[in-house]
C-alpha cells in the first residue's frame, strides 16, 4: 500500500507539473507564443533597489551574528588583550566564526560590496572583526608554545591541520589590507604560506592532497583552499612563483579530475586506485570556477598561461549551464534532477559569469540571462531576518551517492553566505553597466 500511495502521489506532482502551463487560448483569440509562462521563479531582471534590500537583510544579521571580541568563559566577561589568555578564551556569542575559510569568503563578499556601492559599512564589518583577531593573536600564539597540544578559538590559525583552517582567511587578510585594514596579520598570511608550499601533505609529483578519510585523497574543494591565497601573493610581492605554484596545483587536479565529457569535476579522486567514482557535487565545483575566476582576475595580463585558462573558464562554464534546473538553481549532484537544488553552488556560478561579464572575459548576450536567473532563484532563498537558507551543510567525501542527497540543509551553514554577497555585488554592477529587458518573451540585453 506504502508503494501505490507513493506512486499515486508521483503521478499527482507529475500531472500538476504537467498541466501548469495549460491554456484554453487559442490562435485565433490570442498570441499563444505571448502568453505570461507559469514561471517558479521570478522571471525579471533584479534591480540594484532589490539586491541592496536583500542584502541589507544579510547584512543585519550578520552584524549581530558574528563576534567582534573575545570572552573569558569561566567569567563572561570580555578578554582584553594582556590578560591571562588560555582555552578557556572564546569568541563571544555567535552563529558563525569569524575565523573559518567560510567567513574568508564572506570577507571577500563584503569587500566587493564595499567596491561597488562605496558603503562603509561593508569594510567596517570586516576590519572590525580583523581588528579584535590581530589584538588576541600574540597572546594566542605564545599559549600555543607553551601548550602545544591544548585547542583554543585562534589555534587554526597558529597550528593549521588542513588547508580549510588558514588559506581562505589569509585571501581575506590580503584582500582586507588592499581595502585599507593597516592591523599587522603578517604572521596568518606567514603562516598560509608555510603550510600551502611546504607543510600539507603532496604526493611524489607535489601535488596538494590530504590523508583523510584515505591516504593521498584529493578533494576538490582544496583548489579554493589554496590557490586564491596564493593569487594574493603573487599580486603583493610581485613573485611569480605564487602564481606558478597556483596553476601547477590547478593542472594536477584538473588532468585527475575533470571530465571533459561533461565540462565539470569530479568531487574527490583517490591517488593509486584503478577506478574513480565521479560524483559532482555542485559547491565542489563552485570552489574550483571561484578559483579559476580569482586566477583569472589576478594572473598578470601578460601571462603564458592566460589564453588556457580562459578556455578552461568557458568550458567548465559549458557544462555548468547545462545542467541549470529550470527554477534557475543548481542540483546538489549537478548531474542528478533528483538530488535537491542547493543554494551556494548557484550563488557561486551567478557570481562567477557575471564577473566574467563584468571583466570582458564573457560575452554578456550569452552569460546574462543564465546569471540572472540564478540570481533570482538565490533571492527566494533570503528570508526577512537574512537567513541564506538550502544551503548544504560541511561536506566531506565519499564513494556512494546517499551521502550527497542526504546532507542537511541549514540557514547556519556559513558555505552560504559569501558566495551570496559576492553575487550580489557582481550581479549589481552587471545590472549597472547593461540594460536588459523582455524581448520575444525572454530576457535579453537590451542593444541600443
Amino acid at each position: 500500500m506504502k508503494k501505490i500511495a507513493l506512486l499515486l502521489i508521483g503521478f499527482v506532482i507529475f500531472e500538476s507539473n504537467a498541466q501548469k502551463n495549460i491554456t484554453n487560448a487559442n490562435d485565433n483569440n490570442a498570441p499563444l507564443h505571448a502568453l505570461q509562462p507559469d514561471y517558479p521563479t521570478p522571471y525579471k531582471v533584479a534591480t540594484k533597489e532589490t539586491i541592496l534590500a536583500n542584502v541589507d537583510k544579510i547584512f543585519t544579521y550578520l552584524e549581530q551574528a558574528t563576534p567582534t571580541h573575545m570572552i573569558d568563559a569561566t567569567s563572561g566577561q570580555k578578554w582584553e588583550p594582556g590578560q591571562p589568555y588560555s582555552d578557556q578564551i572564546k569568541f563571544s556569542k555567535g552563529d558563525f566564526r569569524p575565523i573559518s575559510y567560510e567567513w574568508g569568503v564572506t570577507y571577500s563578499g563584503m569587500l566587493a560590496l564595499n567596491q561597488i556601492t562605496g558603503q562603509e559599512r561593508f569594510k567596517k564589518y570586516v576590519f572590525d572583526r580583523l581588528s579584535f583577531i590581530e589584538k588576541a593573536l600574540p597572546a594566542a600564539k605564545e599559549f600555543s608554545l607553551q601548550h602545544p597540544d591544548k585547542q583554543h578559538a585562534l589555534r587554526g590559525l597558529v597550528y593549521p591541520k588542513a588547508l580549510d583552517d588558514i588559506g581562505a582567511m589569509s585571501m581575506g587578510v590580503l584582500k582586507a589590507q588592499k581595502a585599507g585594514f593597516t592591523g599587522d596579520l603578517s604572521y596568518v598570511v606567514q603562516r598560509a604560506e608555510d603550510f600551502i608550499l611546504k607543510e600539507e601533505h603532496r604526493l611524489p609529483d607535489h601535488t596538494l592532497v590530504r590523508i583523510r578519510p584515505l591516504q593521498h585523497t584529493m578533494w576538490l574543494d582544496d583548489l579554493y583552499m589554496a590557490i586564491p591565497a596564493l593569487m594574493q601573493m603573487g599580486n603583493k610581492t610581485g613573485n611569480t612563483k605564487y602564481y606558478e605554484e597556483a596553476i601547477f596545483q590547478y593542472e594536477s587536479y584538473k588532468k585527475r579530475m575533470f571530465n571533459p565529457n561533461l565540462n565539470i569535476f569530479m568531487h574527490g579522486y583517490l591517488e593509486g586506485a584503478d577506478t574513480h567514482p565521479e560524483f559532482h557535487w555542485g559547491r565542489a565545483n563552485g570552489w574550483a570556477i571561484l578559483t579559476l575566476c580569482e586566477m583569472l582576475e589576478y594572473l598578470p595580463a601578460n601571462h603564458p598561461k592566460r589564453p588556457e585558462l580562459l578556455l578552461q573558464f568557458k568550458r567548465h562554464l559549458s557544462g555548468l549551464m547545462a545542467l541549470q534546473d529550470g527554477t534557475g538553481f543548481w542540483h546538489q549532484l549537478l548531474d542528478k534532477s533528483d538530488s535537491y537544488l542547493e543554494t551556494s553552488a548557484t550563488a557561486i556560478y551567478s557570481y562567477v559569469m557575471a564577473k566574467g561579464i563584468n571583466k570582458g572575459w564573457l560575452d554578456v548576450r550569452i552569460y546574462a540571462p543564465s546569471a540572472l536567473l540564478a540570481y533570482q532563484a538565490v533571492q527566494t532563498r533570503i528570508s526577512e531576518n537574512g537567513h541564506v537558507e538550502g544551503t548544504c551543510v560541511g561536506t566531506g567525501l565519499a564513494w556512494d551517492p546517499a551521502f550527497y542527497y542526504h546532507r542537511p540543509v541549514s540557514p547556519f551553514a556559513a558555505h552560504g553566505y559569501g558566495p551570496v554577497l559576492l553575487a550580489s555585488a557582481a550581479i549589481m554592477e552587471l545590472v549597472e553597466k547593461h540594460p536588459f529587458a523582455i524581448n520575444d518573451s525572454a530576457i535579453h540585453l537590451k542593444e541600443k
